[in-house]
């Protein structure tokens, strides 16, 4: 670990003062030598000290055609213990009506039979900006190696969503799509200014059901399996001289997911699907990110996001994302 001296007085060290100097001193002390691990994509296996909550706000924004496609979210998060962090989050965005696209299933009739069927769905359709639901997820981390300068982090996870958009994509996302649950595995190393990080996931999403112009309609989205390795560079500083310095990384992460081919009824009965959209697939995307760190507490994000292998059906390429974090510090009762 880096050895750095923070001079203080020594009447900040009173006992009526004491516990929330060291709480902020230690938490300052993390922030800085593991920041290079503050993926803006995906989580590490390290937590939020206990006590503490952060706030943070995040955006994505795409081009679908000529539209403008938007989400933004709002995250509070909380240290339950050293071991156990919990986020509550909901997300406002333009990606879906609140009905099904009457463009997504047609029919064709022979003799007296109607056949319906799905169909590739026009994109570029504006949506009205709506509230999604909400979103939950707790982190568990129960193994650490720390060494100088270095240490491995290995955490479960378990996130469960309730929203309430139409999504009309076989692949599932809790955060913004379609409700449902989730857990996984992370495993995050970091050694010197170098952090890597790998989570390994499944998602069960839960399906969508409407009753809308004479027939009802649900879609059953599928199953996933979700892949990530991340890696995170300090670039500046080279070298800690004060916890106020302005901190720089640079962020590389393969963001993957495998899904099963979603099933659509009408009326109770199963129907062929054609649209390539709610078809099973997999892909690896690429989120290249900059980030800058103030005071030790502040956090800008930013990210651009590519097609790798294959690519995903619910956002178009490329896919930008902006983050801002803070954390507060609850005064404790003497």
């Amino acid at each position: 670990m880096l050895n750095l001296k923070v001079p203080f007085s020594s009447s900040r060290m009173k006992k009526s003062g004491s516990h929330i100097y060291h709480l902020i001193l230690l938490f300052l002390y993390t922030q800085s030598i593991f920041s290079q691990e503050l993926f803006p994509t995906t989580e590490p296996a390290s937590n939020i000290p206990k006590g503490v909550i952060g706030l943070r706000t995040f955006a994505e924004s795409y081009k679908e055609g000529g539209l403008l496609r938007n989400m933004g979210a709002i995250r509070l998060m909380y240290g339950l213990s050293s071991k156990l962090s919990v986020y509550v989050q909901g997300t406002v965005s333009n990606h879906h009506d609140s009905i099904l696209p009457a463009d997504i299933i047609t029919h064709k009739h022979i003799g007296n039979q109607t056949i319906y069927y799905t169909q590739n769905r026009v994109y570029g359709t504006r949506y009205p900006y709506s509230f999604n639901g909400g979103y939950v997820y707790a982190k568990y981390r129960f193994y650490s190696k720390d060494e100088e300068n270095k240490h491995l982090r290995v955490a479960v996870y378990a996130e469960a969503s309730k929203i309430k958009a139409a999504h009309d994509e076989a692949e599932p996302t809790l955060t913004d799509d379609c409700s449902g649950w989730g857990a996984g595995l992370i495993v995050t190393q970091l050694y010197k200014r170098f952090a890597a990080s790998l989570t390994t996931g499944y998602i069960k999403p839960d399906h969508y059901s409407e009753f809308k112009r004479g027939y009802a309609t649900s879609i059953y989205y599928g199953n996933a399996l979700v892949y990530n390795l991340s890696f995170g560079y300090r670039i500046y500083p080279k070298k800690y001289i004060s916890y106020y310095q302005d901190n720089y990384n640079i962020y590389v992460e393969l963001m993957g997911k495998s899904y099963a081919q979603g099933r659509v009824f009408i009326n109770g009965e199963s129907i062929p699907v054609q649209s390539s959209s709610l078809k099973a697939g997999n892909y690896l995307e690429s989120h290249f990110g900059i980030q800058r760190i103030i005071n030790s507490n502040t956090r800008l994000d930013f990210t651009m996001v590519l097609p790798f292998l294959g690519q995903s059906f619910v956002h178009f390429y490329p896919l930008y994302t902006f983050g801002w974090q803070y954390y507060f510090y609850p005064r404790r009762k003497k």
